[in-house]
């Protein structure tokens, strides 16, 4: 380049910018134009002026000396310390009460969290014991945090929390059974002199009065609340210490001789605080308990100050005993602290052995959508029709989970009496103790482990487990055997195969060697046949074992050279856990833990009869506001209950493995998957945001590889999620909805390369179909659907805030019936939308709609259709259509990026994955770094995908056949992804590095170019300036 110098650095400074501008381009995000991730909740003038917030510290110190620190370190004002005057204040504690101006909130947080010796900051709770549906009333939220009841209801009626009837118990049972403690055989244990003595148990409830006939042992009545009384006014608290120790003959106990404790934490309207948990909680440490019952629970279990003291309780070797939560027959319903692997979770049974219908049911859904939960409950006691004492004299009967938590725990305070004082604190612990429940107990022979957990309590087995009980480690539960149905659903009823995603099992590490554990090397499979070598199996497991308990989780797949076994594979896997020595003793204590495995195994089924179902964009409370998928339903405003084929949508799962389908769950982004391996991909009910990866994949997998997609969706209104929003005093800040029922504009970006989008109508009514009833309850409508497709109207009513003037509007008029079913063949693939997908939700169905299910799934998996889905009366002629501007938008005064795992996240392919994409990107996508080899997999090309069962899929590029397939919407996907010649996806993904490259290094060259240029010209004016001065 021997040009101008000037025309080169010109040629420069256009280039540059014209290259960022295309840099910038390329990295465009759907959802950068509709979200502002700088927004919150916009700040509310009806806010309380002073909010409490709870201080934790990272050391225990006097009252006195952490507020004398603070108010010497906060130079912020706006903010003062709140004494507490209880039993509490003459130990150290590790936290502190403070009030905050609301305008001084985010500077004084700030800087109280910046000290050294502070833990965090958190908003005071407040709990109030109401029942978890009455907790709201009409749509509203009472004051305090939703926990489950305490069991007042007397008398043969009882009615299920979830449920809409009542149910007749019937009383007969219990004159045939009399006491509860002789359905365990109490009395065997009274004879030999084993009767609660020296057992200090902590009753955490409403009180109890000191003079009360029923007991002999009332050691200490303490009071955390604001109320001026020890007594019990409401007769929750002396009712399960009646069930404890009671001595009365018509009601009693099971350990009379042992130590109450009554500690009064909640007010006569049943309402607390999370500073007087706290305190009572550091008093029960600090007072050597050594039994705690807490027959509360709620949803929440990320309450961090709550959980974590929770935690430390354990670790204190206090031995916590809670209900599981009376919000059955619901699935994913456990209640926190029962749910925690450290507290001893009841369930309640009735006296034939059947799982109470008011009982919770498992799994644990804390792991949830991107793991797998842990078996809960613990045990089962009986809960139903069991007698207790009254407030001041006689006896009553109540029901509930309440109810069998004292049940166990007066149970656990006569098998500590077993063991001799001086010995107890070395061979009793939190871990010990559930060691000896779970082992001991009778499993039950109808329900599955999700609801009775290892099985009924046997009193007289965990007595002879603790009298020859040596320190160990075990794993709970001990034995998966696919063979065991119902024990074992859902494992049982859906068998292994090659190909398939990984079938998680996450057990829980009972350490009974001490607090804190380590494992010793990674956890071993042990075939017992050589069928067993096509098993792979990796682990997870915590790193640290504390307190009392960890996990380990099997992710087990068949590998490929098993794809056409079929039969049984044995064998057990162990793992070595280690815990420091005791006092006394020199070695650390060591113990070999075995989970014994036997799983059934089938030939890979066809790509039709395989189901994915979408776990990874589902999001639910808590940690953020995810109302309710039926607006119908007044008296519970969360969805909180997972959202998985394994908890409220178990009943679809079992519909369809009685099909004849097998479903797998995507706990990863959709590019995690090859889409070769499924004839349909189910995504239901989804309210997380999807990776522009994502998006364009799916379009390629249906269009281009035949996979079918099924969207279920739900309702999706701004209007309505803005009137939805309430104070919660509990947090004392304004709970907004984070979604709708679904997030429709997400779903809209995702359906776009199909020419599909929802609505934000709220419909409700009731359709028949070919002589099937079903209800449309709070679902959406179609607004945008292809010409050539099948789309079903019916006369419904739309409830939105909106939709509800237009039906007053058109009063007597005529109007179109809104759409809410669509079916398209597409490409190679099909795709069915429907707007509702409460009658596919066991929590709130009042019809369910699996018929429909099963036709929609013969459809987008083997093209099998249906006569009156596809008849010619509803297929289109023209496009449906709606504007852009009509479209429903994303709400800009939430941050979702705090909920969602897709905003301000980083796309990788976790664990609940096929072990050869774990850590990449997935199929079709650049990976991140080599591709790994892992043991027994051969090195795959991700660009490619697996060649395992591939079904006659053409894999030209599909490109529209006849006009109007699609329409002309304008929407930027159907201009970007289908109005033109498709490329493959592989070249779309090429672009995105191969190009920005080729930029990057031609203004590379040009600085080269212009550089050298210039150190010609110094050379040059060096050469001539050395001549002159040769020539003077």
């Amino acid at each position: 380049m021997n040009g101008n110098p000037r025309a080169s650095s010109s040629f420069f400074v256009v280039f540059l910018p014209i290259s960022l501008l295309y840099l910038r381009s390329i990295i465009y995000r759907p959802w950068d134009q509709t979200l502002n991730l700088a927004n919150v909740t916009r700040p509310e003038t009806e806010i309380a002026p002073r909010n409490n917030y709870i201080v934790r510290f990272k050391e225990y110190k006097s009252t006195e000396n952490h507020r004398l620190y603070l108010e010497s370190e906060v130079r912020s004002g706006g903010w003062g310390w709140i004494e507490r005057r209880n039993p509490a204040a003459k130990f150290p504690t590790d936290f502190g009460v403070i009030w905050i101006e609301e305008r001084e909130k985010d500077s004084v947080i700030r800087e109280i969290e910046e000290l050294v010796i502070v833990k965090d900051v958190n908003v005071e709770f407040m709990y109030q014991r109401s029942l978890l549906a009455g907790s709201f009333v009409d749509g509203n939220k009472r004051p305090g945090k939703i926990f489950t009841s305490m069991s007042f209801n007397e008398g043969e009626y009882a009615v299920a929390s979830t449920s809409n009837s009542t149910i007749n118990w019937g009383r007969h049972l219990l004159g045939q059974k009399t006491q509860v403690t002789s359905m365990f055989g109490a009395d065997a244990l009274w004879e030999k002199g084993c009767t609660g003595g020296k057992v200090k148990m902590a009753i955490f409830d409403t009180g109890i009065r000191a003079d009360h006939p029923h007991f002999r042992n009332i050691k200490e009545r303490t009071n955390w609340t604001n109320e001026d009384t020890l007594n019990d006014n409401l007769g929750h608290g002396t009712f399960v210490a009646g069930v404890i120790a009671g001595q009365n003959t018509e009601c009693l106990g099971f350990a009379s001789d042992t130590e109450i404790y009554a500690f009064r934490v909640f007010t006569d309207a049943q309402v607390s605080y999370t500073s007087w948990f706290l305190d009572a909680f550091n008093y029960a440490i600090a007072t050597n308990m050594d039994v705690l019952n807490l027959s509360i629970g709620g949803p929440d279990y990320l309450d961090l100050p709550f959980v974590e003291k929770v935690w430390e309780i354990t670790a204190s070797n206090i031995i916590m005993v809670s209900a599981i939560g009376n919000d059955g027959p619901l699935y994913g319903t456990l209640n926190n602290p029962a749910d925690q692997s450290d507290v001893i979770g009841v369930g309640g049974i009735d006296y034939d052995d059947h799982i109470a219908s008011f009982s919770s049911r498992g799994m644990s859904t804390w792991e949830i959508p991107h793991g797998y939960g842990r078996v809960k409950p613990d045990v089962v006691a009986y809960g139903r029709e069991i007698m207790g004492s009254k407030i001041s004299t006689g006896c009553k009967s109540l029901s509930g989970t309440s109810v069998a938590s004292p049940v166990v725990a007066g149970i656990v305070c006569l098998l500590v009496s077993v063991i001799p004082e001086a010995r107890r604190k070395e061979l009793l612990n939190p871990a010990s103790m559930k060691q000896a429940l779970v082992e001991g107990a009778a499993k039950l022979s109808g329900p599955n482990m999700y609801e009775q957990g290892a099985g009924r309590v046997d009193l007289l087995e965990s007595y002879e487990i603790l009298k020859s009980y040596q320190p160990r480690a075990s794993i709970f539960p001990s034995v998966l055997d696919y063979t065991d149905c119902p024990y074992s659903w859902p494992f049982c009823r859906q068998p292994l195969y090659a190909g398939a995603m990984p079938i998680i099992f996450n057990t829980t590490i009972l350490n009974g060697m001490g607090v804190v554990g380590y494992v010793e090397s990674p956890p071993t499979w042990h075939p017992a046949n050589e069928e067993g070598n096509l098993l792979s199996i990796h682990f997870k497991y915590s790193d640290i074992i504390w307190p009392w308990t960890g996990y380990l989780a099997l992710y087990m797949q068949i590998k490929e050279e098993g794809a056409q076994f079929s039969g049984e594979i044995e064998g057990n896997v162990t793992v070595k856990v280690y815990s420091p020595s005791a006092q006394g003793e020199n070695q650390l204590r060591r113990s070999t833990c075995t989970l014994q495995l036997k799983l059934r195994v089938v030939p890979t089924p066809s790509r039709a009869k395989r189901i994915l179902w979408d776990q990874f964009h589902s999001i639910k409370y808590p940690p953020g506001y995810i109302p309710r998928d039926s607006l119908d339903v007044r008296n519970d405003i969360l969805d909180w209950h997972g959202d998985h084929l394994h908890t409220n949508f178990h009943i679809m799962f079992n519909m369809l493995r009685d099909a004849g389908y097998y479903v797998e769950t995507l706990g990863s982004p959709l590019t995690c998957f090859d889409a070769r391996q499924y004839g349909t991909l189910l995504m239901v009910d989804l309210e997380d945001e999807y990776f522009p990866e994502e998006i364009e994949k799916l379009r390629d997998d249906v269009i281009n590889t035949g996979l079918g997609l099924a969207v279920f969706a739900e309702w999706y209104n701004v209007e309505t999620m803005v009137k939805m929003r309430f104070f919660d005093d509990n947090t004392r800040s304004w709970w907004t909805p984070v979604t709708g029922g679904a997030n429709v504009p997400a779903l809209n970006n995702l359906l776009a390369p199909f020419g599909i989008a929802f609505g934000d109508k709220i419909l409700n009514g009731d359709f028949s179909i070919d002589g099937e009833q079903s209800r449309y309850a709070s679902g959406t409508d179609i607004v945008r659907f292809p010409a050539g497709g099948y789309l079903h109207s019916f006369p419904l009513l739309d409830s939105s805030e909106s939709g509800a003037t237009q039906n007053v509007l058109l009063i007597g008029s005529s109007k179109a019936d809104p759409s809410v079913l669509g079916l398209l063949e597409i490409g190679e693939g099909r795709v069915t939308v429907y707007g509702d997908s409460n009658c596919l939700d066991s929590s709130h169905m009042v019809t369910n709609c699996y018929w429909l299910l099963k036709k929609i799934i013969d459809f987008t998996s083997s093209n099998m259709r249906d006569s009156v889905l596809f008849s010619k009366s509803v297929k289109r002629k023209t496009a449906l259509h709606t504007g852009d501007n009509q479209l429903p938008s994303r709400r800009t005064d939430v941050n979702f990026s705090l909920y969602s795992s897709v905003i301000g996240k980083d796309l990788i392919c976790q664990s609940d994955s096929r072990f050869e994409v774990w850590g990449t990107k997935g199929y079709k996508l650049q990976v991140r770094g080599r591709n790994r080899r892992l043991p027994g997999y051969p090195v795959i090309d991700l660009g490619q995908g697996l060649n395992s069962t591939w079904e006659n899929v053409r894999t030209k590029s599909w490109k529209p056949h006849r006009e109007g397939v699609i329409g002309s919407s304008g929407n930027k996907y159907l201009g970007r992804l289908i109005s033109r010649d498709e490329i493959d996806i592989s070249m779309l993904v090429a672009t995105r590095w191969i190009i920005p490259a080729g930029v990057a290094a031609s203004g590379l060259l040009v600085l080269v170019s212009i550089w050298r240029i210039r150190q010609r010209r110094r050379r040059r004016r060096r050469g001539s300036g050395s001549g002159r001065l040769a020539n003077i």
